[in-house]
């Protein structure tokens, strides 16, 4: 159980920076770059200790990586030009 609170309290910490990340004024391109790599880190903590993928062969926990990182590829292919589209109609015809 310890290790099971100590996960859980990485990622506490890990989802308050986040937060505080939101609302600090960085440049679009840092917090991008900082939100990315806090969830990548945030995913590998849940996957390695609440999957138990740390105690498996590192070809399992591969095959599960290539698996998440496949689809999350597939989804941005299939999402992000319509999230674009929306995006320069809501420039065009927004409030103004």
């Amino acid at each position: 159980m310890k290790s099971y609170w100590l996960t859980w309290l990485i990622l506490l910490v890990f989802t308050v920076v986040m937060l505080w990340a939101d609302s600090a004024s960085l440049p679009r391109s840092a917090f991008v770059v900082f939100m990315l790599a806090a969830m990548l880190t945030k995913a590998s903590i849940i996957g390695a200790n609440f999957m138990h993928l740390r105690f498996e062969r590192a070809t399992l926990a591969l095959t599960v990586v290539v698996g998440l990182l496949v689809t999350a590829t597939i989804l941005y292919v299939l999402i992000a030009p319509d999230a674009a589209r929306i995006h320069e109609m809501a420039g065009t015809y927004g409030p103004r």
